[in-house]
This record gives structure tokens, C-alpha cells and sequence, in this order.
């Protein structure tokens, strides 16, 4: 089998990258046979051809069978430690992925996933509400609460969202108390804050693109601790509701007894689309990818009960459709603000590929420690692991905790080093030359493509280059007495 199209210089270069980059986290597993399941387990999600789970991965990489058991109790093995693997991956892309910067920022993108999950012994599995206007979805389901969080790379017309991290955000607030446990009271909105900051940390000043959902006042008392505390800013681009209210600035304290005013008269801001209609300003900018003719007013004022934090509001107008953004960071341009916002949708692009792709969220982690789940739990009722109080249950429920968070992780490496393939292959590939395309894209390569590519001639890779860490880890576990491995090989 030859490489059509392409050189072999190129295929050299891609192999080394996934080479380089896992290598990398040798450093964080105790054990070698760890390190091995991990690089293992991250190129079989990256070729993987269907969602069964491990099986899927000895399937497509041809491994023994022997593996499977060894692969899954590596989920929730101790030699491992997610935090150690969580900032190394952040340093990976930092160092080895070309991100995009506004100015001296990076951009953080923010947001929550709900995935549907049957399981009633899976921890973390709570009834949700569903915000979506899909009409598909069920008003409620029961499954996991996921905060993702992902950052900026490449350029206008190539982005992607790079995943840094996905962690479980709700329904394990009961184990906040149990020995070894890493879960905190916080909310999802403050957890966002705090994976964000941490992120930030590693890649300096950062902007983080968050909806609506996120303008709280909690969320800006935490963000203002924690800019306080460290060494870098994080400020936060997002969308406020059309009810919001604000504050102009308070007027100079008058003479006499009493403490000075904090805020002056209020400000319902969807009124200023009529009041302020001659100071808004028309122009012409690129939003999604289309050239769009918009109208736009900024103003600062002061927002939150009892906070009263001076927030850069800018409403927009686009073809009859009002939108009201807000910025903590005043020294922002009110087009830079629209167009930071509009790249917010890309981490809805990078759930879709996660799930679709990767298969992220096909995962089924359990513990028969864990109490069953009822589906008509009344108010006031104790949770399942409110009813857990022996420590070697709360030590296994635990365990399928950190392997759900674990699997969560490796699907972000795995993704996030194919958008970085796709990125720096712009000019250089195109989707038709992998497989074809009824409407082909114009800018880089889809992740699902290129997954195709590299399941078609991985094994080819490895031959060219045997040398590699990633192709001997492979071959030391692939079953070569197998039919499979004989039709490779023919």
C-alpha cells in the first residue's frame, strides 16, 4: 500500500508530533505498564471506527485480547494522578500548539454538557434540566453534569477549540466530605471560574468566553478573589439576559452624616435599543464566517446587587435580532468584544466531535458500592451517596469517579492532538484528498476525516517508522498470531 497524494516527508512529521507529544506525560505515571495503557488507549481513540468502548480500541490497533482487562482496570489504577496529567497537558499545548492570541490574551472558551446516562450505580448521576431549544431533547433527563473548558488555536477561518479539560461539575457535592475525595460545595458556575484560572496560570493573561448563564455575581466575587491572589488576570467576555439592570455611577457624596452612595440611578439596558437609537453606531464586520452589517452601542455601568462592578456592556443589533454582551475587561473595544463572543460557538463544534468522533461520552463506569439510583426520589429524600457510610465503598465509588474524569481526559488529549494536525495542516491538506466529500470544506481538514486517514495508514506509519516510542508500545501488545494481524500484513 502507497501514500496517495501526499508526501512521505509529511506523514514523518504528523507520526512525530503524536510521538513527541505523548511522550510527554511519561513523567506522570508511577509505573511503565501505566504509560503504555495510556499511550495505547489515547491512539486507539484517535482511530477508533465505533464507540464499544475498550473493545473498540484492540479491535482497530489489532492488540491481543489479553489486553482488555489490563486497559480497564488502568482507569482506576493508583498510578496515576489526574491533576499531574491535567497540567501537563495544558504545558503540551502551550508549548507544541499554535493558539491564538487578542493582544497579550489567550482565549479560554467555557461552557457545560449534559449527557444522558441510564446507569442508576453510576456516581454523579442526578436528574437535570435541560436548557436546550432543541425540540429533540427531553425537558428532563438523568445523567452527569460536565464543565468543558477549552482554548483558542489557530486563526479566522481555521479555528479550533482545543479541549483542555471536561470534570464533573454536579451530583457528587454529598462525597465533598469522604477521605480522598477531590469534590468541593462550589457550584458550576464557580467550578468554571476555578478550572479556568488554573488554565490560566499555565498560559497567562487569558480572556474566557462564557454564555449567558454564566453573569452572575458569585461568578465575578470569585473571579475578583482569585485576580486578586495570582500573579495573572482572567477576564470573562459573555452574554447578559434582556431584563438585566444596571447601575450608572454614583454622584459625588454630598456634605454631611452618611456613607457615600455606591450606585446611581438604574439602568434597564433592553430600554437603550430605543432610548440611545441615534448614538448607536452601523459598520461592517466578518461574525461566523459571514460579512454582516450591525449596530452597536457601549456603555459602562456598574452591575450586581451588593457587588456593583463596573462591566463594559455593548448591545448589538444584527439583522433585527438584539443581543446584549457584557466584559469585565474596560479596555476592550466594543468590536472586539462582538467578535471575541461570536467565537464562543466553538466549543459547541469541539462537544460535537467529542461526541460523534472520539466518542467521549459512550462510557459506562460503575461500582456495585454504589447505592441504585430511583427515578422518583421525592424532595428531602437522602441521595445514593448520602447513604453510603462504609470507607471501602466510598473508596470504590470514588474510584469509578476518577475513571469516568480519567476517560474524560484522554479524549480531550486525543482530540486535541488531531485539531492540532488539522490546524497546522491548513495549505498543505485538504478533506478531498483523504476521503470524499459531497460539499468539501474550504478551510482545514474535519477531524472526522482525518481520523479516516489515519485508520487507513497507521499501520503503514509504523512500518516507515519503527524507531518511535508510540510504534514499538503498539507493537508490544498487538496480536500477531491473529487473523486480523494476517490481513494487515497481506
Amino acid at each position: 500500500m502507497s501514500l496517495p497524494y501526499f508526501s512521505v516527508v509529511y506523514h514523518t512529521i504528523m507520526l512525530n508530533f503524536i510521538d513527541k507529544v505523548l511522550c510527554q506525560f511519561e513523567s506522570c505515571f508511577s509505573r511503565k505498564a501505566s504509560f503504555r495503557w495510556f499511550v495505547t488507549i489515547t491512539i486507539g481513540f484517535m482511530l477508533r471506527s465505533d464507540k464499544l468502548g475498550v473493545t473498540s480500541v484492540i479491535r482497530d490497533l489489532a492488540l491481543s485480547p489479553d489486553c482488555y482487562l489490563s486497559m480497564i482496570h488502568f482507569f482506576r489504577a493508583s498510578s496515576w494522578s489526574l491533576d499531574a496529567i491535567r497540567r501537563r497537558w495544558f504545558c503540551v499545548v502551550d508549548g507544541s500548539f499554535p493558539l491564538y492570541k487578542e493582544g497579550n490574551f489567550h482565549i479560554l472558551v467555557g461552557d457545560g454538557v449534559k449527557q444522558s446516562k441510564e446507569g442508576r450505580r453510576m456516581p454523579g448521576v442526578k436528574k437535570l434540566f435541560q436548557e436546550s431549544e432543541n425540540s429533540a431533547k427531553p425537558d428532563y433527563i438523568h445523567g452527569h453534569m460536565f464543565g468543558g473548558l477549552g482554548i483558542l488555536a489557530g486563526n479566522p477561518g481555521n479555528w479550533a477549540c482545543i479541549p483542555l479539560s471536561i470534570r464533573l461539575h454536579d451530583g457528587l457535592q454529598a462525597a465533598h466530605s469522604w477521605k480522598g475525595a477531590s469534590v468541593s460545595h462550589a457550584s458550576h458556575v464557580l467550578k468554571m471560574i476555578g478550572d479556568a484560572y488554573r488554565a490560566a496560570q499555565t498560559f497567562g493573561d487569558c480572556i474566557l468566553l462564557l454564555d449567558r448563564y454564566f453573569l452572575t455575581v458569585p461568578a465575578l466575587g470569585a473571579l475578583n478573589a482569585l485576580n486578586r491572589s495570582g500573579r495573572v488576570r482572567l477576564e470573562i467576555v459573555t452574554k447578559a439576559k434582556k431584563s438585566c439592570t444596571a447601575f450608572e455611577k454614583p454622584a459625588p457624596k454630598r456634605p454631611g452624616r452618611g456613607r457615600p452612595p455606591k450606585k446611581g440611578e438604574a439602568v434597564h439596558l433592553k430600554e437603550l435599543f430605543e432610548t440611545c437609537k441615534e448614538q448607536f453606531v452601523e459598520t461592517r464586520m466578518e461574525l461566523y464566517g459571514k460579512q454582516e452589517i450591525i449596530r452597536y452601542y457601549s456603555v459602562d455601568l456598574l452591575w450586581g446587587q451588593r457587588l456593583y462592578q463596573e462591566l463594559r456592556f455593548v448591545l448589538v443589533e444584527i439583522n433585527g435580532v438584539q443581543s446584549i454582551l457584557a466584559g469585565t475587561c474596560l479596555g476592550l473595544e466594543p468590536l472586539s468584544i462582538i467578535r471575541l463572543y461570536s467565537y464562543r460557538f466553538r466549543i459547541e463544534c469541539t462537544f460535537r466531535e467529542l461526541k460523534q468522533q472520539t466518542g467521549a461520552f459512550c462510557y459506562h463506569f460503575w461500582s456495585k458500592h454504589m447505592p441504585k439510583l430511583s427515578y422518583y426520589q421525592k424532595a428531602g429524600e437522602p441521595g445514593p451517596l448520602e447513604q453510603v457510610e462504609n470507607e471501602r465503598s466510598r473508596k470504590n465509588i470514588l474510584k469509578a469517579v476518577r475513571a469516568t474524569e480519567m476517560r474524560m481526559m484522554i479524549s480531550c488529549i486525543a482530540m486535541g492532538i488531531l485539531q492540532s494536525v488539522s490546524v497546522c495542516s491548513v495549505g498543505e491538506l485538504s478533506s478531498e484528498q483523504l476521503r470524499y466529500q459531497r460539499a468539501p470544506s474550504r478551510g482545514r481538514v474535519s477531524e472526522a476525516a482525518l481520523m479516516v486517514h489515519l485508520r487507513k495508514y497507521f499501520f503503514l506509519f509504523m512500518e516507515k517508522q519503527p524507531e518511535l516510542r508510540i510504534t514499538q508500545i503498539i507493537r508490544e501488545q498487538q496480536d500477531t498470531s491473529g487473523i486480523y494481524w494476517d490481513s494487515l500484513a497481506s
